[in-house]
Parts: structure tokens; C-alpha cells; sequence
């Protein structure tokens, strides 16, 4: 069962060698590492070169970036990961054991953040998720390529691809999900103020359930975030 990363990156110049370097150890076990770049401006691709074993450019927007990762990887088992989220230690084993073990084609990580004081948050969003199926980006959503393929990839929406995404692969199976916890930025949330991210994100969620077109909802998540 061979394993391929995809990272979608836009202007991610300031951290991305480091969130790369992290990677090199899974390299050595075989994992192919594919970075789909969606126009940075900042030299984030020349950056990912030494880093990957493939840099590619694509048009802008994560559904996009990730479809496009996924056409060209190698890999059996597809995992998606955002450039701020950082992977456990033997992820690639967790992942293969689980899989194996349960029978189930897709999955998740649970989430923890790099910032203290969301302990709280991260239970939520884990516990949620449990209870719903339905996985989020930042939790590293890995799926076989054939039911990756049988769901018709990401749907080419401005904003909840991971949410789309879920609904599709619960038509096929209920989601694996690793007690193993990614690690990712708390930056959105200590520059917004936790209540305010939380009410954000349910009124989206709520929005997008309710049928709102994914391109307002992008805007007024861009509106909020600035």
C-alpha cells in the first residue's frame, strides 16, 4: 500500500520549509510527497523542490489543488494535508495498521493545536466528528484512490470541500478515525478570538447545510478573517 501526501500551498514561503523538513523522514519510508501550488507570489515552489519529490502548479483553490495533487500521485492511499498541520510520529504506520485492520477506505486524524488553551476546542472538533462522519482538512483526511475515485474527488467549491467531501465518502463507508493527533496552527485563533471562530465556523456550517452557494460563504469567511 503505497502512501502520497498532497499539500496544496499558496504564499507559503515563511513556513513551508519546515513543515517539508518534517516530512523527510516518511520520504525514506517510501511516501511520495506531492505540493500543488496554487500562484504564490513569494517563491514558495522553489522552496518545495529539494523538499518534494513533486512540485506542481494548478489553478487556485484547495478543492482544485488537491484534485490536481491526486491525478498525478502514485500512491494506493491518498492523504491530504494542509501546510500548517504537522503529522504524528509514524502517521504512514498508523494509517496502514488502521486501515487494514477495520476494512474502512477513508479517514482522519484527531486534531490538536500548537497553542495552549484550546485543549477544549480540539475535544470538540475530534468528538464531532466521531459522532458525524464527517472529517475537515485539518485533520488530514486519507482515503483509498479507489474511493477517492468512486466519490468523484473534492467538488470544485469556494469553500467546505472537506465537508462535501465527507458526505460523499460516508455514501461508501463510515470513517476511520486515528486517536493519533495531528498538530495544527492555532494562528486563525488567537488572532480572532476563540467565541468568534466558533460562531464563525457553525454559521457557515449551518449556512452551507442549508444550501448557502459556497462562494458567499468564501467571502464572508475572507471578510471575517481579515
Amino acid at each position: 500500500m503505497m502512501l502520497s501526501i498532497i499539500m496544496p500551498v499558496l504564499d507559503e514561503a515563511a513556513g513551508i520549509e519546515a513543515t517539508l523538513k518534517a516530512l523527510a523522514p516518511y520520504r525514506t519510508r517510501g511516501v511520495e510527497i506531492v505540493v500543488v501550488d496554487g500562484g504564490s507570489n513569494d517563491g514558495t515552489p522553489e522552496i518545495c523542490r529539494p523538499l518534494a519529490d513533486r512540485v506542481m502548479a494548478a489553478p487556485r483553490g484547495r478543492a482544485a489543488q488537491m484534485n490536481a495533487g491526486a491525478a498525478v500521485a502514485r500512491g494506493d492511499v491518498l492523504l491530504f494535508l494542509h501546510a500548517d498541520t504537522r503529522l504524528p510520529d509514524d502517521a504512514d504506520r498508523h494509517l496502514r495498521d488502521g486501515m487494514a485492520r477495520s476494512g474502512r477506505v477513508w479517514g482522519r486524524f484527531d486534531v490538536r493545536f500548537d497553542g495552549g488553551g484550546l485543549a477544549l476546542i480540539a475535544f470538540m472538533m475530534n468528538w464531532r466528528s466521531r459522532l458525524t462522519g464527517i472529517a475537515t482538512g485539518d485533520q488530514a483526511m486519507f482515503v483509498t484512490r479507489a474511493a477517492f475515485e468512486a466519490a468523484g474527488g473534492f467538488a470544485s467549491i469556494a469553500l467546505m470541500e472537506d465537508v462535501a467531501m465527507s458526505a460523499r465518502l460516508k455514501r461508501i463507508g463510515r470513517p476511520f478515525c486515528l486517536a493519533a493527533r495531528v498538530t495544527t496552527s492555532a494562528r486563525r485563533w488567537k488572532k480572532h478570538g476563540v467565541l468568534r471562530t466558533v460562531v464563525l465556523m457553525w454559521k457557515l456550517r449551518l449556512a452551507y447545510f442549508f444550501g448557502a452557494d459556497p462562494i458567499r460563504l468564501a467571502k464572508a469567511y475572507g471578510y471575517a478573517e481579515r
